[in-house]
């Protein structure tokens, strides 16, 4: 069995870059938050917009009509 070099990374660490200990604790400790956190079982949204968020992309249209904000 070949010992894999990045088996020692916590979740969401880049391989290819070096963790710096304050890095690695930090990514430790959101692992921790979010395995201890309570699953969501949210219903789907109802009349929301369709297509990509656009609270994240920065365009709001409502029956053909855009908003930038």
């Amino acid at each position: 069995m070949e010992n894999d070099p990045h088996a020692d990374l916590p979740p969401g660490a880049n391989p290819d870059r070096p963790l710096t200990p304050a890095a690695r604790r930090a990514l430790e400790e959101a692992a921790a938050r979010r395995a201890a956190m309570p699953a969501t079982d949210l219903p789907p949204e109802e009349g929301g917009p369709s297509g990509p968020e656009p609270t994240r992309y920065g365009d709001w249209e409502r029956k053909g009509l855009a908003s930038d904000f």
